[in-house]
C-alpha cells in the first residue's frame, strides 16, 4: 500500500516564543529539519501541533510558512478538522489558499454524532477541499467516538476520502481496514508502525520522527523492501524513545525533547503545561541513550 501524500509524515509541534505567540521563524527551522531526516510530509497544527488552542488566523500562517519552506518538495497536510462541520469547512476553504496538499480530518468529538451525521461532516469538509485528498483522524482515546472498519468503508466512498490515521492498538481493526475497505491506512502512534507495517499500512503519521527521522525512514524502507526482520530490529532500537516520549500528555513529552535538542520549541499553550523536572530527566536520558542530544540544532 504506497499513499500519494508520502509514507512518514510528522505530526509538528508549534513552536511559541516567549510571549506566547507563534514563532514563525522556529516552525521553519523545524519544518526544514523534519524534511532533512527522512520525512515526506509534515502535518500541521494537529494534535501535536496544539491544533485546539490555535487560533484559526494561527494556523493559516503556519501552513503558509511551512508551505513556503518545504511545499515545493514534500507535502503538507493541514489539520482543519474540528467538531463544527461549518466551522471545519471554512477553514478547508481559506486552508487552500496557502497551498496545502491535502487535510486531516479527526472525528467530531464531544457532540458524539451519529454515523449518519459523522458522513455528512466529512462529505461536506471534503467538498470544501477542492478535490484534495483527506485523512480521517480515528482517535478513539480523545474523540470517545470509534471509526469501526464499516463506518470507515463508508466515508471511503467520499472521492476524497483516502486514508485513515489510526490511532487506536486494535490490530484487527487495522487489519480489517487493509482488506474491507480502499483507504490507505497510517499508523497513528509512534509504536503502531511496525505492526501495522507488517500488516500492510503505508506508513506512519508519527511524533517520534521529530528527533529519530533517519531511523523511522529506514524501518519504512526496510518493511517495503521485504526486510521485516531488519525493520523490527530498528523498531525494537525506539522502545525506550517510545517510552519516555509518553510519559505524559502528547506533546509535552517531544516539546521537551525538541528543546532539550535546540529547536526552540517553547512552552505549551494551557491547559497543557510543560513537563517537570521528573519527566525531563526521562526525556533526557531516552535522547542521551539514543545519540541524540549531541545533535546540533
Amino acid at each position: 500500500m504506497r499513499a500519494p501524500l508520502g509514507d512518514l509524515l510528522t505530526a509538528m509541534i508549534t513552536p511559541f516564543a516567549g510571549d506566547g505567540s507563534v514563532n514563525l521563524d522556529a516552525a521553519r527551522r523545524i519544518a526544514r529539519h523534519l524534511v532533512d531526516t527522512g520525512s515526506d510530509g509534515i502535518v500541521v497544527c494537529g494534535t501535536t501541533g496544539e491544533g485546539p488552542t490555535v487560533t484559526d488566523h494561527e494556523k493559516l500562517l503556519l501552513f503558509e510558512t511551512v508551505v513556503s519552506e518545504v511545499g515545493a518538495t514534500h507535502t503538507v497536510i493541514a489539520n482543519t478538522g474540528t467538531y463544527d462541520t461549518h466551522h471545519s469547512a471554512a477553514l478547508t476553504r481559506s486552508a487552500l489558499a496557502t497551498g496545502v496538499h491535502g487535510f486531516l480530518v479527526v472525528t467530531p468529538y464531544y457532540s458524539k454524532p451519529p454515523a449518519a451525521g459523522i458522513i455528512r461532516h466529512f462529505s461536506e469538509i471534503a467538498d470544501a477541499a477542492d478535490g484534495r485528498p483527506l485523512i480521517a483522524y480515528n482517535i478513539p482515546s480523545r474523540v470517545v467516538l470509534n471509526l469501526d472498519p464499516e463506518l470507515l468503508g463508508r466515508l471511503g466512498r467520499i472521492p476524497a476520502v483516502t486514508a485513515v490515521k489510526q490511532a487506536m492498538p486494535d490490530l484487527e481493526q487495522a487489519r480489517r481496514i487493509v482488506a474491507e475497505t480502499e483507504l490507505v491506512l497510517y499508523a497513528g502512534d509512534n509504536e503502531l508502525l511496525m505492526p501495522m507495517l507488517e500488516l500492510g499500512a503505508a506508513g506512519g503519521i508519527c511524533v517520534a520522527s521529530h528527533v529519530a527521522g533517519r531511523e523511522f525512514r529506514r524501518m519504512i524502507d526496510l518493511a517495503q523492501a521485504g526486510d521485516i526482520e531488519g525493520a523490527r530490529a530498528v523498531d525494537a532500537g525506539l522502545q525506550e524513545l517510545f517510552r519516555a516520549l509518553a510519559v505524559t500528555t502528547n506533546p509535552i513529552p517531544i516539546k521537551a525533547a525538541m528543546n532539550l535538542m535546540g529547536f526552540d520549541a517553547g512552552g505549551l499553550r494551557l491547559p497543557l503545561v510543560e513537563a517537570d523536572e521528573a519527566e525531563t530527566r526521562v526525556v533526557a536520558a531516552a535522547l542521551e541513550a539514543a545519540g541524540l542530544l549531541s545533535v546540533s540544532a
